[in-house]
């Protein structure tokens, strides 16, 4: 069986033990909400650590020798990662307005005054010499994303997601903050197809950002689908052990998958 067709039976069973109890659902949420905010504030040089990340959001206490702008930085993208879970509820079409209000609240209050508004100068992605679209070409090229967002795929699910993501932080819209609005539309994209929020751990950071250089350059989209594969796996397999642990159903074969890990 390849790693598709696991994720694709392991979201079968997954499905089968829905809807959660409101108990489990809280507790998922819980823990999604600070390890997602943690490591994909993380990834972009963020210093709270993970506890840090909890006692800021649960308790709202600052945490000594920290920038505000970090403490500023994991409560915007809980905020923004509450409406992307709003979203996943409905049917509403994907849209320029939402992916503006997605990067205003991961952005705010953080001092920049081109929230929620595309660039207009050219950059180059730090550290190499890819350089991102003209900023002339944005407006068109963020409409094209919106009219593929929008439309049928046959693609995998998680596939669909991983090139979702890959498709924004390459066309890197936005002055700051592109690779956080891109893992929240990447979890956008799981959510709306049944699948669990999955999170790219900071751990992977070289990894994910070597394997988004391949895609750009136009080398290999594989290393990229793998670790989104990984990610979703994870993220299944706590989602999936929860369930069943707390609930009566227990799907042929899934508690073998869990044990193989």
């Amino acid at each position: 069986m390849t790693h598709l067709e696991q994720l694709t039976q392991a979201k079968a069973w997954l499905d089968a033990c829905r809807p959660l109890s409101p108990e489990v659902a809280r507790e998922l949420k819980s823990r999604v909400e600070v390890r997602l905010t943690y490591h994909s504030t993380a990834i972009e040089g963020n210093t709270l650590t993970q506890s840090e990340t909890q006692i800021v959001l649960e308790k709202g206490i600052t945490i000594g020798g920290k920038s505000l702008i970090e403490h500023l930085e994991v409560i915007g993208h809980r905020d923004a990662m509450d409406f992307v879970l709003e979203l996943a509820r409905t049917e509403t079409p994907f849209d320029a307005r939402t992916l503006r209000e997605i990067h205003s609240l991961v952005m705010k209050g953080q001092g920049h005054g081109n929230v929620g508004t595309f660039r207009t100068i050219n950059v180059m992605a730090a550290g190499t010499e890819y350089r991102y679209p003209d900023h002339l070409q944005i407006p068109k090229m963020m409409e094209e994303f919106i009219a593929w967002w929008n439309a049928p795929s046959p693609e995998h699910p998680v596939l669909w997601a991983s090139e979702a993501h890959l498709r924004f932080v390459t066309i890197h819209p936005f002055a700051d903050g592109n690779g956080r609005v891109g893992r929240l539309l990447l979890n956008l994209a799981l959510l709306r197809a049944g699948y669990p929020i999955a999170v790219i751990p900071v751990e992977r950071r070289a990894a994910y950002i070597g394997a988004l250089h391949e895609a750009q350059a136009g080398r290999s989209r594989d290393a990229l689908d793998r670790l989104v594969m990984d990610a979703v796996e994870a993220s299944l397999r706590e989602t999936l052990q929860a369930a069943m642990e707390s609930g009566v159903t227990q799907p042929e074969g899934a508690q073998r998958w869990l044990e193989a890990q």
